[in-house]
């Protein structure tokens, strides 16, 4: 089962997924989060990169109100990615030569004509600019998201909480019920529950996942092909009169309400029995796609096809001949049990739907790897 809400977050494996913050700690820092951040709309010709590489400035185009901000490094990327700078040498600019990155990134926003949102937030006292994106960016803000989420799930004897938690770049809450539960094979039970992620920073939609746990060992995994997504794209964003910082108008205070009510259906419709069948369904036809090829290459194959590392790679190897079980369901199984060894709660969610992926593999893809 999942790590009780307290405890010590699981950081290198063998204690079940990753818990995250505690509840307590997971809504305090959402609240400081909630506080602390500050949006802008602004020109790009109105922005620059200082000579440091890493101070930003915005300029209101009519007044000549300015604000400067550190930079995070998903702000750089996303900076790069605008102005078509490739991302290998703007970083080794920023490393190297600060004032040459600034020179180019400068020249580039001086020929744009078109504005950005740029969302900043304060990290331990400097206030930085974590994001660059359109001004039809629909901002859906994590504690609104977390909110709407624990109205249905928190309190209940029905629902488990087993793990929450803010990265630089999403929110994850993972819910469990209680009492619904399946065998994949004799023995070896999965119990249902849901996973409510968010960016804040451009990174992902709003997604409601449904999201198993595997008793025997507390590997989680996330079944993206039952997924309800809402992307952040809504009506243009526009500044206050007299300034550039935004603020939510009553038209988006509306359309946030009516969102509001559609996660609510979709977090509910994630946890249907229905939907759980059609999951564990999927999973027990896995069991009987044997690993018939050699066992490394079937491994290495897998592990490039779906983006994994060398480390990565060891794991799952590891996992997968302690474990027994050669077969598609194993090596999947081996793919989320390797989550728990990643320090990032990023990655290792991101390794919870590929096992998923693993798992539900088209046919002919497990033949060629299998071969």
């Amino acid at each position: 089962m999942c790590e009780e809400q307290g405890a010590v977050p699981t950081q290198n494996g063998g204690n079940g997924m990753k818990t995250g913050k505690t509840i307590q700690e997971f809504m305090k820092e959402l609240d400081r989060q909630n506080r602390e951040k500050r949006d802008f709309i602004a020109p790009a010709a109105g922005m620059r990169l200082w000579d440091d590489g890493n101070t930003f400035e915005i300029n209101h185009p009519d007044t000549g109100e300015k604000e400067v901000f550190g930079t995070t490094e998903h702000f750089r990327r996303q900076t790069s990615a605008a102005l078509k700078i490739p991302y290998t040498y703007f970083d080794m600019a920023y490393r190297l030569k600060p004032d040459l990155l600034a020179t180019n990134v400068n020249a580039w926003l001086a020929d744009k004509d078109t504005s950005h949102m740029v969302r900043t937030m304060d990290y331990g006292g400097e206030r930085k600019a974590r994001a660059l994106l359109s001004p039809r960016y629909w901002r859906k803000d994590n504690l609104e998201v977390a909110l709407a989420t624990f109205a249905d799930f928190a309190g209940s004897d029905d629902y488990e909480i087993c793990s929450s938690e803010i990265t630089e770049s999403k929110m994850y809450i993972k819910i469990l019920v209680t009492k619904m539960l399946a065998e994949v094979v004799p023995g070896d039970v999965v119990q249902a529950g849901l996973m409510v992620s968010n960016s804040e920073v451009g990174l992902g939609a709003v997604s409601v996942q449904p999201f198993v746990n595997r008793l025997v060992c507390s590997n989680g995994m996330v079944c993206s092909e039952f997924s309800e997504r809402r992307h952040h794209v809504g009506r243009q964003v526009r500044a206050v009169e007299d300034s550039f910082e935004v603020y939510s108008d009553e038209t988006m205070e509306a359309e946030d309400r009516a969102f509001m009510l559609r996660l609510r259906d979709a977090t509910k419709a994630a946890v249907e029995e229905s939907r759980f069948q059609m999951v564990v369904d999927k999973l027990r036809e896995s069991t009987g796609a044997r690993i018939t090829g050699k066992v490394q290459k079937v491994v290495e194959l897998t592990s490039k096809t779906y983006g994994m590392n060398d480390t990565e790679q060891e794991g799952i190897l590891k996992y997968l001949i302690e474990g027994g079980d050669l077969s598609l369901y194993g090596l999947s199984n081996a793919v989320t049990r390797t989550s728990q060894d990643v320090e990032s709660y990023d990655r290792a969610t991101a390794l919870e739907g590929i096992g998923w992926q693993v798992a539900t593999m088209n046919p002919a893809q497990w033949k060629e790897i299998n071969a």
